[in-house]
């Protein structure tokens, strides 16, 4: 199969080499059209000698052969000779491009291409080739990619040539890989025990699904040492699970922080049930998209604006909603409840009329997608991994406006005692203006943060406004510190019950737990103390 490949790798890799010092490599059109004329006319049985060949052959061109083949857009006129790579075959009339000057050819009717079709055998050949050619790479990150695809796909032909590679490899992640995957050719194809070492603890699925099939083995050592190898695979994967859990645990954690952070300086300077804050944050996700709108093509400059613009806008809602409503209805919770879930609908409907009733779409930049691979079970989604750290940046300069800035000494005067700090000259209605526009603010960094990971709608807040809640309560009111550690309590509480009882029923029991702990303790995990306390 591979094996005119195998045998001619080293011309080829020399070839590579001529191209990686800025001599491409490239045969002549002629030898070019005859190597793709015998891929046409060959018989299936005889085309991966052909493959081979065009592989070996050190062309620029090779890859995007093969790949065209594999993907059955190669063809070639039925009036002639001259091949073609299809572009785009939707309609009656195909894009195409010439195969072996790669210049656009225009539009051509499908009626007068003759496809070169290939097989699922085909294609598993040209993989392991284009595996193989990589494996020639200059760099490294190619040929680490080109290994990895090698697992589970290594033939005889291939496994002769792969230890002379493993000892020409010079990265020591590409060896261990290279390794791995000759190590479960062997054990598939020999029951090799030395192979099944090397393979124990692999969390790959190939070396997984290879030591399954050597645990049902006839021979008693070969299954009994599998066995043993998949029970301590089973423990890995467990672990990295807890991981994974622990990780999307923190994320909705600092998600939860996010959302109840601005509440809580809301409500625990002013007393004020702000029924509102959800719609706060959803405007903060507005922000995003409408930052979007003006910048086309630069989501992630679009979203660095968001941040200043989100809070902005989210503040300057705020101030607007305190000096016309809350101010007039201090000392009365119950009204001003019923006020700011009134202010929430109006700003919904607002939404729902301006903009749309649907979800908007929120583009990710390209540095916030993807993810950090740790290992094969476990990986960290990029977009969750910034929202810990904005969360932890919002949440530390909070502290330090609270404790380094006369805003926040004030702020902390206003909660501990209101008239006495009114009696040394603090104004306490500039106080009240400047924290709502502060936790407010914040409620629009909140909405930014969500618009990466979930829809922007104009429902978004009212998904946040009760678990915003749960964490003021929970944690303490008007405590930073207690925010912070019930928005990952709850987090985290919530991600490792979801697997079992339900996304739902998670909710309801962190629910009850939150009602029986302040039965408890009803000034929550961290209670004010002194004249913050008596006030």
């Amino acid at each position: 199969m591979l094996l005119i490949c195998l045998l001619s790798f080293p011309l080829f890799a020399a070839a590579q080499s001529e191209s990686a010092t800025g001599q491409s490599a490239r045969l002549s059109d002629s030898a070019a059209q005859t190597l793709l004329t015998r891929l046409a006319e060959a018989r299936n049985p005889a085309k991966p000698t052909v493959i081979d060949e065009i592989a070996v052959s050190g062309d620029e061109r090779a890859r995007g052969w093969l790949e065209a083949f594999s993907s059955s857009k190669l063809a070639r006129l039925k009036s002639g000779e001259r091949f073609l790579i299809i572009d785009n075959n939707r309609g009656r009339e195909w894009a195409v491009s010439d195969a072996l000057s790669g210049d656009s050819a225009g539009k051509v009717s499908r009626r007068e291409l003759e496809t070169l079709r290939s097989n699922n055998s085909l294609r598993g050949h040209i993989d392991g080739v284009l595996s193989m050619i990589d494996l020639s790479s200059p760099e490294a990150e190619v040929r680490l990619t080109a290994a990895r695809g090698l697992r589970g796909s290594v033939d005889e032909a291939m496994a002769e040539r792969l230890p002379s590679l493993i000892e020409q490899e010079a990265d020591a992640d590409i060896r261990a890989t290279l390794a791995e995957a000759l190590a479960i050719q062997q054990l598939e194809a020999d029951g090799d025990p030395a192979a099944l070492e090397t393979l124990s603890g692999s969390l790959n699925a190939a070396a997984i699904a290879a030591i399954n099939g050597a645990a049902a083995s006839d021979d008693p050592q070969l299954a009994k040492a599998a066995r043993v190898a998949l029970a301590g695979i089973e423990q890995k994967l467990k672990l990295n699970s807890g991981l994974e859990t622990l990780y999307f645990g923190l994320s909705l954690g600092s998600v939860l922080v996010l959302a109840a952070i601005g509440l809580a300086i809301t409500f625990g300077v002013m007393g004020v049930i702000n029924m509102a804050h959800g719609e706060l944050i959803m405007l903060g996700a507005y922000t995003t998209w409408g930052m979007q709108q003006l910048l086309p093509g630069q989501p992630g400059l679009a979203l660095l604006l968001s941040i200043p613009a989100g809070f902005l806008v989210a503040a300057a809602v705020g101030v607007i909603i305190e000096r016309s409503v809350i101010q007039h209805l201090k000392g009365r919770p119950l009204e001003t409840l019923l006020a700011t879930f009134g202010i929430s609908l109006i700003l919904q409907q607002l939404v729902r009329t301006t903009i749309s009733p649907l979800n908007r779409i929120v583009v990710t930049p390209e540095w916030m997608s993807g993810s950090l691979m740790i290992n094969e079970a476990l990986s960290l989604t990029l977009n969750r991994l910034y929202i810990i750290g904005f969360a932890l940046f919002v949440f530390a300069g909070l502290m330090l406006i609270m404790r380094r800035t006369r805003l926040g000494l004030e702020v902390r005067a206003v909660t501990q005692n209101r008239a006495m700090a009114r009696s040394m000259g603090i104004k306490a209605t500039r106080v009240d203006i400047m924290t709502f526009a502060l936790g407010s603010g914040v409620a629009g960094l909140a909405g930014v943060a969500l618009s990466q990971i979930t829809n922007v709608g104009p429902n978004l807040g009212q998904n946040y406004i009760i678990d915003s809640f749960m964490v003021v309560v929970f944690g303490g009111v008007g405590n930073l510190w207690g925010t912070l550690v019930a928005g990952m309590s709850l987090g985290l509480l919530n991600q490792f019950l979801e697997p079992w009882a339900g996304a739902v029923l998670a909710k309801i029991v962190v629910l009850v737990f939150i009602i029986l702990f302040i039965q408890k303790r009803p000034r929550g995990l961290f209670p004010q103390k002194g004249r913050a306390a008596e006030g």
